[in-house]
């Protein structure tokens, strides 16, 4: 029997919690980078986010999953963030961010499996950012 993807559960338990995603995903970003706040501009700036993040996560669930090649995403970002002048640190925490928001979320339903996947997701993501700039 296979194993349970927890980083997709991990969705799956905060979608049931909290509809929308997006304002507390940066609502976290712009409190630990406020920097980044200024990289959006005000008009349609909600709809950027919004797909920026749905973007994100179909990315992050094809890492964690079956590797059908949607991940490749991240590494295909990385490029056009450097053009915008994103630094790769704050490509890398938007990961994070995500996970310390589905950790709020979860509340005690973060469990240490849960938690150790996603370790070991962001520092294979963080891996993937690094090599691609060589």
């Amino acid at each position: 029997m296979p194993l349970p993807n927890l980083v997709e559960r991990s969705f799956e338990l905060a979608a049931a919690r909290c509809e929308d995603l997006t304002p507390l995903v940066y609502r976290q970003l712009f409190r630990e980078h406020p920097e980044a706040e200024a990289m959006f501009r005000s008009e349609g700036s909600d709809l950027v986010k919004g797909s920026m993040l749905a973007l994100t996560i179909e990315a992050i669930m094809d890492f964690a999953g079956d590797r059908t090649g949607h991940f490749r995403m991240i590494e295909c970002e990385v490029s056009s963030h450097d053009a915008y002048g994103t630094p790769r640190e704050l490509f890398v925490a938007f990961f994070g961010v995500i996970a310390k928001t589905l950790r709020e979320i979860l509340g005690a339903d973060w469990s240490p499996e849960i938690d150790s996947a996603w370790r070991n997701l962001l520092a294979e993501i963080e891996r993937v950012v690094v090599r691609s700039d060589a």
